[in-house]
C-alpha cells in the first residue's frame, strides 16, 4: 500500500494529525501560543509541518542531518525550524536529546509530539492503516487466497499497529466465511530492521542506508508483544533494488522479464527505500514460510523515490553509471533474497526485547517500572489503546459543534 498519494506524499502525515486533534480538543496545545515540535527521520516532521501549516502555527523539525536534501527542502518550503542533528537515520538518541533541550529552553512555549512515545500514533495506525490493509486484501482476495502475514521495519513502531488490528480482525474470516474458524490461519506479524544495526535481532546497533526506520532502540508505542518474528534486511541490497526500480535500463530489463508496460514498471518509483525493505521482507517471510501463490503478503511504501532522486546521483557518483550488466545483476540480487537474519520470537523473545525499552524510557526519558511492566502484562493494555479512537472522534464531534466552524462553513447541523 502506497503513501505518495497523501498529502506530503507519505502517509505518516495522518499520525500527526491524531495527536494535533487529540490535544487541541483536550485544551493541551495552543497553536495560536505554541509551537509544535515533531522529532524525526524525516517523513513524520513533514507531516507535521504540513498540519501545523494548516493551522497556522509555528512547526519545529527535529531530524538526523544525513537525512536525504529532498526532505530537508521540503520542510525548507513550508516554513519550518529546522534542527539537524549529528549522525544518520540510526541516531534517534540525538534526535531525542535535541527535542529535550528545546522544551528545557523554551518551557511551555512548546510541545513535544514524539511519534515514538504519544501512544495516538499506535491508535491511528491500528485503526487507519490496519484497516486500510485489511480493504485492500479483501479487494484483491479470490479462491484459497488468505492473508499469510505483514512486514513493517520497526521506524516508531506506528505502522506495526496495522498488524495489530490485521491479527485481531483477521480478514481471512471474512474471505473464507464458510471455513471453520479453528482452521483459519491467523497473520503472521514481522517486525523488520537493518542488517546494520539489528537492535531486536542481537541487541545491535550501528549506521543503516534505511532512511525512515529508525533503530538503537525500542519504541514506547511498540506492542511487542504481538511480534511473531524478526527479520533484518541488508541496506545494500535495498539501495541496489532501488536503482533497478528507477534507472532507465533496471525499469527495461524487468519489462523484458515480467512482460509489464511501461505504466506498470514506473509505478514502481512508488516505494521509496524503506517501501523497498518492506517489500524484501515480505519476500523474505514467503521463502521462509514455504508460501505459494495464494499465500499474501500485505506491507505500505511509507514514500516514494521521489524523495531519493538525491541518493540515487549519489549512487552513481559512488559506483559508476547504472549499465544493463548491473541491471541484471540487481536483478539477480533480488530474485534470490535470501532467509538470513531471521528469528521466530518465542514469549521468552518477546519479553526481551521488550525489556531493551526500559535502557530509553525509564533510564533517560522519565517512564516508570510501573508504566512499563503495564504495557507487557496488563490484560486489555493494547485494545484500550485501539478503541481510544471513539473515544476522540466523539471529542472531535463536540468540540467542531461548540466551535460552530462545520455549521458556518459548511451547515452542517
Amino acid at each position: 500500500m502506497l503513501g505518495k498519494y497523501f498529502p506530503t506524499g507519505a502517509h505518516k502525515v495522518g499520525a500527526t494529525y491524531v495527536m494535533l486533534s487529540d490535544m487541541l480538543t483536550k485544551g493541551t496545545f495552543d497553536p495560536e501560543k505554541q509551537q509544535g515540535m515533531f522529532p524525526s527521520t524525516g517523513n513524520f516532521c513533514r507531516g507535521g509541518a504540513f498540519n501545523a501549516c494548516l493551522l497556522g502555527c509555528q512547526n519545529v523539525a527535529v531530524l538526523p542531518e544525513n537525512m536525504s536534501e529532498e526532505r530537508f527542502a521540503w520542510l525548507r518550503r513550508h516554513n519550518a525550524e529546522i534542527h539537524a542533528t549529528p549522525g544518520c537515520e540510526s541516531n534517534v538518541k540525538e534526535v531525542f536529546d535535541k527535542a529535550k533541550q528545546l522544551c528545557a529552553e523554551r518551557g511551555d512555549k512548546i510541545v513535544n509530539f514524539n511519534q515514538f512515545e504519544l501512544l495516538q500514533n499506535y491508535t491511528w495506525h491500528y485503526n487507519c492503516t490496519g484497516r486500510a490493509l485489511e480493504k485492500v486484501f479483501l479487494d484483491f482476495a479470490q479462491g484459497q487466497k488468505r492473508l499469510f502475514g505483514s512486514f513493517f521495519t520497526t521506524g516508531s513502531a506506528g505502522s506495526i499497529a496495522a498488524a495489530d488490528y490485521l491479527k485481531f480482525a483477521n480478514p481471512n474470516k471474512k474471505s473464507h466465511a464458510n471455513v471453520k474458524e479453528v482452521q483459519l490461519h491467523t497473520p503472521v506479524n514481522c517486525c523488520g530492521e537493518a542488517v546494520q544495526c539489528p537492535t531486536i535481532f542481537s541487541n545491535g546497533y550501528g549506521a543503516h542506508q534505511i532512511e525512515g526506520i529508525g533503530d538503537k532502540h525500542i519504541p514506547w508505542i511498540f506492542n511487542t508483544h504481538s511480534q511473531d518474528m524478526v527479520a533484518c534486511i541488508d541496506d545494500a541490497v535495498a539501495m541496489r533494488v532501488l536503482r533497478l526500480f528507477n534507472e532507465p535500463f533496471g525499469k527495461a530489463l524487468i519489462q523484458k522479464k515480467l512482460g509489464w508496460t511501461a505504466e506498470q514498471v514506473e509505478a514502481l518509483n512508488g516505494m521509496g527505500i524503506s517501501g523497498v525493505a518492506n517489500m524484501i521482507g515480505c519476500i523474505k517471510m514467503a521463502k521462509y514460510y514455504d508460501g505459494d501463490v495464494n499465500d499474501v503478503f500485505v506491507t505500505v511504501a511509507t514514500d516514494s523515490c521521489a524523495m531519493y532522486m538525491s541518493r540515487l546521483v549519489e549512487l552513481e557518483h559512488q559506483f559508476g553509471k547504472y549499465t544493463e550488466l548491473q541491471a541484471e545483476l540487481d536483478w539477480e540480487c533480488l530474485k534470490n533474497v535470501k532467509t538470513d537474519y531471521m528469528r521466530e520470537l518465542s514469549y521468552a523473545g518477546r519479553k526481551q526485547v521488550h525489556h531493551l525499552k526500559y535502557f530509553t524510557w525509564v533510564e533517560q526519558q522519565g517512564k516508570t517500572v510501573e508504566d512499563l511492566d503495564a504495557q507487557f502484562y496488563e490484560r486489555g493494555y493494547w485494545e484500550k489503546l485501539a478503541n481510544y479512537v471513539y473515544e476522540l472522534d466523539q471529542r472531535i464531534v463536540e468540540f467542531n459543534t461548540k466551535a460552530g466552524v462545520l455549521k458556518a462553513k459548511y451547515n452542517i447541523q
